[in-house]
């Protein structure tokens, strides 16, 4: 699909010590929900600290209470490598017609986008993640987000995913979340079409 047929764009935004290629691995099950849809799946920003795949921030030596400062710190670089997907797909003065797709680290950077204010664009679905930000904008765009997490996630506990949907319906974001039974630190099958739905229905 040419960047001048495609009606909107999906990025996909990676967890830490994985690469852009791990994600796009998703693109064949998605794209039949989403046929005038491009996808991009952009490296990290950084190589990662313990492997040779990426990462939006170092989690060596992270704790809760530094965590929102890396963030802040990524943000310049996270930006960048966003911009220029959009920019390359054309869709630079169409932020609406926009959809992140977060794993992991990728869907702590996709929710720091949104309440900071930076991307108001048209949905954002995280799959195992949190939102660690602590400096949240005045204004937050109400951004539709569909949050999803397993019970046996041993990375990142279910609870962040609940804690986020509670925060973030606070700010006047409109959430959805599912929770999947006995799922570690993955993604599901019914999961990934529950995504799929989502994005066709927010960017149609």
């Amino acid at each position: 699909m040419t960047n001048s047929e495609a009606k909107a764009l999906v990025i996909f935004l990676h967890g830490v010590g994985s690469n852009g290629a791990d994600l796009a691995a998703l693109t064949p099950a998605m794209a039949p929900a989403l046929p005038d849809v491009a996808f991009e799946s952009p490296d990290g920003s950084q190589p990662c600290d313990f492997n040779s795949g990426y990462q939006w921030f170092s989690v060596a030596g992270v704790t809760p209470e530094n965590r929102a400062e890396r963030i802040r710190a990524a943000r310049g670089a996270f930006d960048a490598v966003v911009s220029e997907s959009i920019k390359k797909h054309g869709f630079s003065d169409r932020l609406d017609r926009v959809a992140f797709v977060g794993f992991s680290q990728g869907t702590i950077m996709a929710l720091d986008a949104l309440v900071s204010g930076r991307w108001p664009v048209g949905a954002i679905v995280g799959f195992s993640g949190r939102l660690a930000t602590d400096d949240i904008a005045e204004t937050v765009p109400s951004v539709p987000v569909l949050l999803q997490h397993g019970t046996m996630d041993s990375v990142i506990p279910v609870g962040e995913t609940q804690n986020a949907e509670k925060r973030l319906k606070a700010l006047g974001v409109p959430v959805e979340t599912l929770i999947v039974p006995g799922l570690g630190h993955s993604i599901s099958g019914p999961g990934l079409d529950r995504a799929s739905a989502f994005l066709a229905e927010h960017l149609a």
